[in-house]
């Protein structure tokens, strides 16, 4: 079995996400590049503003900065032996070694939104997060510090 493609959102759902965020924060409309690459990093950025600020950002721009750095993951290192859930808003599976076909993998990792988005862009280290309690890692291989911050 190949390879599954990154999920490429439609940059119009992108934009419309991220001027909602941008709305709810009593910022003006998004006026930056409309390349689908500057939309997602641009859904990073206003939600994690959203979090700093004390507010729950928009779902649908938490949902897209969420899946955006999970992709960008899954590409950093590719493989299927760890899935690094996100819930409500997606998990991928990633890093190479022994492939997980059913059931629950051996290897796990899951956290809350806005500690994925952290730890991603660097603004929260790996251990960090694990002497807090931020995220649950299970299995030999559910350690992301070498992934982590995403370039």
């Amino acid at each position: 079995m190949g390879r599954v493609p990154p999920y490429k959102p439609d940059a119009a759902k992108v934009q419309a996400a991220l001027d909602a965020q941008l709305t709810a924060l009593g910022e003006p409309p998004y006026d930056g590049p409309e390349a689908l690459g500057s939309l997602l990093g641009a859904c990073v950025t206003v939600v994690l503003r959203a979090y700093e600020r004390g507010l729950r950002p928009e779902r649908e721009a938490a949902r897209f900065a969420v899946r955006h750095l999970l992709d960008r993951l899954a590409t950093a290192a590719p493989g299927r032996t760890v899935e690094v859930r996100v819930p409500p808003y997606a998990a991928v599976q990633c890093v190479e070694g022994p492939r997980h076909t059913r059931g629950t993998p051996p290897n796990v990792v899951e956290t809350d939104a806005r500690t994925w988005l952290e730890l991603a862009t660097g603004r929260l280290a790996w251990a960090e997060a694990m002497a807090a309690g931020s995220v649950a890692a299970s299995g030999a291989r559910a350690d992301l510090a070498e992934y982590l911050p995403l370039a």
